[in-house]
This record gives structure tokens, C-alpha cells and sequence, in this order.
């Protein structure tokens, strides 16, 4: 009678791990850091209207001019939910993280020419290997993000005066790019555990410029672009709570 208590109570402890392991129909939440690394280059600068009038492309192109992006950091967290026992489905959002834009070639000399936060919330299905009570799990995943930004401004009045001749904005393009992802998780109770990811996501905007330039006639509106390709290496460190 003993024995069958004995074997029944372990029974009942192993169900009750199983519950709150990651297991199909598992719920999790986490929070951390993420650190978005753009692998950043750009097409030269391109002027394309000039007072209302379209600028052919051969006079246009402001040869040899560039810009990159820094690096930048921000918290954030995600919610996901274990479809079965190695399928996870995952939405992940940040703080818009503040991005500086540098000049290269031509434009180099200007050091940073502006910023703009990014807006980039993604969602993710993870293939978890291992079973679902170990205490270490890779995976990887696969999913989409929405981009779009936001303050996006000229800050260097240098280059806005001696390249742009006048006060100008920026606006950029939204767009879809697929996320590519791979990390793991490390169990340290039944509830509670850490993990590290990294994520590629190939991404590139097309940034627009209205300048209200000053010439000895009068101000005149002129229109430019450029695309940024932006393909930014993100890094999440994390801590979660299961339900």
C-alpha cells in the first residue's frame, strides 16, 4: 500500500512539472535587452524634383555621398504561447530604440547628420529541440516584422546649410521584412528561466528629403531621396516567467 502511495504521489509531481514545463498549452511572458546592430550602407543622396520640375536621374545623384547607422539599445519583451511541445508562437516588441545616422564618404566630414527612432514589432514561430522538461532548449525561428519610424530629423545644421541649403524634413517608407532567429532557453525552476537570441533581419527604407532651399531668387522646394539598407544583427537577453 505504501509502495502504490509512493508511486501514485510521484506520479502526481511529475504531472504537475509537466504543467508548468514548456509544454503545449504553456503560456510565457519575458523582459530584457536588446541590442540592434545595423550591418548599414546606403545609395548616394539623389535630388529628384527642383521646384515642382523632375530632376533627370544622371544630374541628380550626389556621387560619392553616404550614410550609415550606430548601433543601438533598448528593453523590451515579448508574450508567447507553446502550440505543442516544441512549436511556440511569439510576439516581441522594444521601446523604440534611438538611432544616430552618420555621413560617409563625401558626407563623412559631418560626423552625425540626424536621428530617427525605429518601430519594429515582431512576431515569430520557435521550433524548440529537446524535451520539453529539460533544462536547456534551443531553437530556432522564423517570423515578420512591420517597420516604420518615427522623429525623424536633420540635427546638424553644418550639413543642412552647406549640402541641403535650407531647413529640411524626413520621412520614411513602412515596410514588411521576414526575421530569421535563433537562441535558447535555460530552465532554473518549473516558472522561471533565462535565455539569450539573435536575430538577422534583411530591412532597407527609402528616406525622403524636403528641403526648402535658399537661393538668391528666393526659397525654392527641392525633393531627394536615398535607400538605407539597414539589415540590423539583433541580440535579446532575457528573463521569462510560464504560466
Amino acid at each position: 500500500m505504501k509502495l502504490k502511495q509512493a508511486i501514485t504521489g510521484a506520479t502526481a509531481l511529475a504531472c504537475m512539472t509537466a504543467a508548468h514545463a514548456q509544454t503545449a498549452g504553456t503560456f510565457y511572458l519575458t523582459t530584457g535587452w536588446f541590442h540592434l546592430s545595423p550591418q548599414s550602407s546606403s545609395d548616394p543622396l539623389q535630388i529628384t524634383s527642383s521646384g515642382g520640375s523632375p530632376v533627370p536621374a544622371s544630374l541628380g545623384i550626389q556621387s560619392g555621398s553616404g550614410a550609415s547607422v550606430d548601433n543601438s539599445d533598448t528593453i523590451g519583451g515579448s508574450i508567447g504561447y507553446f502550440v505543442t511541445d516544441h512549436l511556440a508562437a511569439e510576439f516581441e516588441i522594444g521601446v523604440p530604440p534611438k538611432f544616430d545616422l552618420q555621413g560617409s564618404g563625401t558626407y563623412s566630414q559631418y560626423g552625425t547628420l540626424g536621428t530617427v527612432r525605429q518601430w519594429s514589432p515582431a512576431f515569430l514561430l520557435k521550433w524548440n529541440f529537446m524535451s520539453a522538461q529539460a533544462k536547456f532548449r534551443p531553437y530556432v525561428g522564423i517570423g515578420a516584422t512591420y517597420v516604420w519610424f518615427t522623429d525623424a530629423s536633420i540635427t546638424n545644421s553644418t550639413f543642412q546649410a552647406n549640402v541641403l541649403h535650407g531647413p529640411t524634413s524626413v520621412s520614411t517608407d513602412r515596410s514588411w521584412a521576414p526575421v530569421f532567429n535563433l537562441g535558447f532557453n535555460y530552465n532554473f525552476t518549473d516558472h522561471w528561466f533565462a535565455g539569450v537570441s539573435v536575430s538577422y533581419i534583411p530591412l532597407s527604407v527609402k528616406a525622403n528629403f524636403t528641403t526648402q532651399a535658399q537661393t538668391p531668387v528666393g526659397t525654392l522646394t527641392v525633393n531627394s531621396q536615398t535607400k538605407v539598407r539597414l539589415n540590423p544583427i539583433v541580440t535579446y537577453a532575457k528573463i521569462g516567467y510560464r504560466f
